[in-house]
This record gives C-alpha cells, sequence and structure tokens, in this order.
C-alpha cells in the first residue's frame, strides 16, 4: 500500500473496523485491501479514487426526528465532518452487500464496483445521499424546531 498520509491511513483503519464481524480484523483487512488491489480501471491510485468517492457520497445535511406538541418532526440539520465521513463509509459497504446478489460474485469486486460508482456519482449509495438531501430540503420550512 506504499506510502499513506495520516488521514488515508485512518480511513481504511475505519473500513476495516466497520466490516469487522465477531473480532476477525485480520481477515477483514485481507478483503480490504484485496478490493484495493483490483485493477483500477483509471489511472488515479486507488485509495485517492476511494478517497474521492467517498467525498462525493458525504451528506451536508441530514434530518432529526424532533416530537414537538404531539407531532414528529423531520427537522433538517448540518452534518458534522466526522459523522459525514461515518455515514458515507456505512452507506458504501451498505450498497457493497445489496450488490451481492449471488455468492458466486465476490464481496471485493461488489465493493469495488461500489466504489467506482460513487467516484462518478452515482450508484445506490449516492442515491441514498440524494434522496436524504431532498427530504432535508422538502423540510426545511420547519428548521427553526432543530434547538429542540
Amino acid at each position: 500500500m506504499g506510502d499513506l498520509d495520516g488521514e488515508q491511513k485512518q480511513l481504511i483503519k475505519k473500513l476495516v473496523n466497520f466490516r469487522m464481524k465477531e473480532g476477525k480484523k485480520t481477515r477483514v483487512r485481507a478483503i480490504v485491501y484485496q478490493t484495493f488491489h483490483r485493477p483500477a480501471r483509471t489511472e488515479r491510485d486507488v485509495i485517492k479514487l476511494m478517497v474521492d468517492a467517498l467525498e462525493n457520497i458525504k451528506p451536508i445535511c441530514e434530518v432529526e426526528r424532533v416530537g414537538r406538541a404531539g407531532t414528529i418532526y423531520d427537522v433538517p440539520r448540518i452534518v458534522a465532518r466526522d459523522r459525514q465521513q461515518t455515514l458515507a463509509i456505512r452507506w458504501t459497504l451498505e450498497a457493497a452487500f445489496k450488490r451481492r446478489i449471488s455468492y458466486r460474485i465476490s464481496l471485493e469486486q461488489c465493493s469495488f464496483d461500489e466504489i467506482l460508482d460513487a467516484y462518478r456519482k452515482r450508484g445506490i449509495a449516492r442515491k441514498k445521499r440524494g434522496n436524504l438531501h431532498r427530504l432535508a430540503s422538502t423540510n426545511r420550512s420547519i428548521a427553526h424546531f432543530r434547538w429542540w
């Protein structure tokens, strides 16, 4: 994986920890690195491609459910930077699992395809971000309930 800066190392660490099941970190790390070692169909470095893909998925705003006078409102709010990255990683992994229609397709292939789609500003995770932004935009008239 060569020389990575601190932010990229942190990203890989987060990716591994998110995907980990039953404490099998070594196995998951191998899967993540296999995903990165797939031949990139672009000239760019695969890690940089991953960073750019996550940038395209990161949500700017989200909705929070707030109860006020017996009614529940979906109140839009700005997402913190670390939560943006967390949501982007979570959505990417969920999308990779959804893509895997049969066990003959490897999870690394599905992950790489989803990352490539996110880089090209399409795919399941990108759609999820669009839906969230649309919901926040629709409910912006009740943004004054945010402080409750």
